[in-house]
């Protein structure tokens, strides 16, 4: 150990304490998930004794964590990082801010949480016994997007360690357990979050051949026969209820373009620009839109358009463009067919974590195509797609192909089957589950 004003006192390598305390892991706000309880076992290293004007090392072992790695995400080698904070009390008041590295082994599926050893300094300026009581803490995951979880004590904590602070030279106890304390704040912790994979299985309407047909478009005729190919539809206004993780209502605007070609049409699907702000910070090709097309009228059936992944990484917070979404609607009827927006299925990607949020229409929405259609065969009338329906918001968007996130907390208390994402892709860790939740309404003009 070293003494003297300015130099740093090593803590004492004697055992200490264990110091267990319950606790609760608050998931990434936009999870949307309950808080997680547990229990941390702490312990905590200093010098027994230091004198005045001596800084002395804080070493915080975490020797159990409030929850383990849920069965969802193997979680990488040296991708969680801890941080917290310790109360000082005793002859010094405040805080002390502890930081470790980003170091870890491999944390496979249903294992306990490895965290490395957080460490702070303090500088001793008042004679007396200072406590040192471990306090919040957070963990942090990198991949495969960086989230945080929260914990914070749920009942009063027990001093994990007590250093004598003497003003002259003093000397270091070994065995006991030391502390000191520091100001500081604490960073966010993540937790990682595991992600379902629901996929919604939207059929798509194949090519066909035949004849003709007019069209209309948002109620008036705008062509007939053979000759015209292009039919613009109308741009509607569309309510969406989203499942979780997604927001409970959203509102854009939405239109729907034909282009025929023999018997059948290319359709092209247009979303509101700026339709949400990102929920978390994406790499290009993350995020990926699709939506079943719902075809009413003479026609009956549904026909899925999926349009490409970003091809910029996206900011948190700031407005995304989702891009057009195109498929083949090939008439199973003849007469005057409509097609109308139906539900809207947001799909994010990292890695081979995928979670799919499926936002079924609300309420009564207006076509926003007319077709004057001729029946082909292997036509949509008559089919049923698999994936949500239309403007009744009748089914549902996806099929949870995944399973549900494995048991967050000490022990399994149930089975989050809310998708963790994504972003994530979630990792779920301490308990926590990164999910697209809160986003902001989707902009209602383009």
């Amino acid at each position: 150990m070293l003494g003297g004003a300015g130099m740093l006192l090593a803590a004492s390598p004697a055992q200490a304490a264990d110091i267990s305390y319950k606790t609760e892991c608050i998931p990434p706000p936009i999870s949307g998930l309950p808080p997680v309880q547990g229990t941390t076992k702490v312990q905590l290293t200093a010098p027994a004794e230091a004198k005045v004007g001596d800084t002395v090392e804080v070493v915080w072992k975490t020797v159990e964590a409030a929850s383990r790695n849920p069965d969802v995400l193997d979680l990488e080698k040296d991708t969680v990082k801890p941080t917290g904070t310790i109360k000082v009390g005793g002859a010094a008041t405040g805080t002390l801010q502890m930081e470790g590295p980003r170091q870890n082994p491999p944390i496979p599926k249903k294992s306990a949480m490895v965290l490395s050893d957080m460490k702070g300094t303090l500088k001793l300026e008042k004679a007396g016994e200072i406590t040192l009581t471990p306090d919040a803490y957070n963990i942090n995951v990198s991949k495969p997007i960086s989230t945080d979880t929260k914990c914070t004590p749920k009942e009063t904590v027990q001093p994990g360690a007590t250093i004598k602070v003497t003003d002259g030279g003093g000397s270091t106890t070994a065995g006991g357990t030391t502390t000191g304390s520091t100001t500081g704040s604490t960073t966010g912790s993540t937790t990682a979050g595991g992600t379902t994979a629901g996929t919604t299985a939207g059929g798509t309407g194949t090519g066909g051949t035949d004849s003709g047909g007019t069209t209309t478009a948002g109620g008036t005729t705008s062509g007939s026969g053979g000759g015209q190919t292009d039919f613009p539809g109308k741009e509607v206004s569309v309510n969406f209820a989203c499942t979780s993780p997604g927001p409970a209502g959203i509102a854009s605007k939405v239109t729907i373009n034909a282009k025929k070609s023999g018997g059948s049409y290319a359709l092209t699907v247009k979303t509101a620009k700026g339709v949400m702000d990102s929920p978390a910070a994406l790499p290009a090709g993350a995020l990926k839109p699709s939506m079943d097309v719902v075809i009413g009228g003479a026609d009956k059936g549904s026909v899925k358009v999926t349009g490409p992944a970003n091809t910029t990484p996206l900011e948190q917070g700031k407005p995304v463009d989702l891009s057009d979404m195109t498929g083949t609607y090939k008439p199973g009827a003849s007469g005057k067919s409509t097609l109308s927006p139906g539900t809207l299925t947001i799909d994010v990607t990292l890695g081979s974590s995928k979670i799919n949020i499926p936002c079924k229409v609300k309420g009564s929405v207006t076509p926003s195509l007319e077709l004057d259609t001729t029946a082909q065969q292997g036509g949509a009338s008559g089919g049923t797609t698999t994936g949500s329906t239309g403007s009744t918001g009748s089914t549902a968007g996806g099929t949870d192909s995944g399973g549900g996130l494995a048991a967050t907390g000490a022990e399994d208390n149930g089975t989050l089957r809310a998708l963790g994402l994504v972003a994530g892709t979630a990792i779920l860790l301490g308990g926590a589950v990164f999910t697209f939740t809160p986003w902001r309404r989707l902009r209602g003009t383009r």
